[in-house]
């Protein structure tokens, strides 16, 4: 099932309330997401936890600007969820989540990019993405993106109007 986000104006899931509100899972509400943040923008990164920091449902346990870092990370922190740039410098974000599928990670992987391909989309859904956000809505789509992928259902922002194909 594919889900948009708020305010993209064709009806899908469009009414989502902009405050944020903490994920709810076959009605149990989810508490203690861990989550790795990775970007090769600090700002993006300060932006991102301060989002996260609206919902107490939400924790930081690391945020990396080394996309080549981000397997170890995983490996040593176990995050439920990891948010991940795809444009990292040395290795694209794309490459770190095959690395991550390869080695049967269990977190959700978001992709957070200013990328609004089609093929960028394709590309981060393929290599095991189960969102993906572009960094303009930020601030509407982030915590939308992390309950829907926390309930296994993929996450597109809905200014891409991205359909599977």
């Amino acid at each position: 099932m594919l889900v948009h986000g708020p305010g993209n104006g064709d009806g899908i899931h469009s009414g989502y309330p902009l405050q944020s509100r903490a994920p709810v899972l076959e009605g149990e509400l989810v508490s203690n997401v861990t989550v790795l943040l990775a970007d090769d923008n600090s700002g993006v990164l300060d932006h991102v936890g301060r989002v996260l920091k609206r919902e107490k449902s939400y924790k930081v346990i690391g945020a990396l600007i080394d996309g080549t870092s981000v397997v170890r990370e995983y490996l040593r922190l176990k995050p439920d969820v990891i948010i991940l740039d795809i444009s990292m410098g040395e290795m694209s974000g794309i490459d770190i989540a095959r690395q991550l599928r390869d080695l049967g990670c269990s977190a959700k992987i978001i992709f957070l990019t200013v990328h609004e391909d089609r093929d960028y989309v394709n590309a981060a859904i393929g290599a095991g993405g189960s969102a993906y956000i572009v960094k303009s809505r930020l601030n509407l789509d982030l915590l939308h993106a992390i309950t829907a992928a926390l309930s296994n259902k993929l996450f597109v922002s809905a200014s891409l109007m991205y359909e599977p194909g």
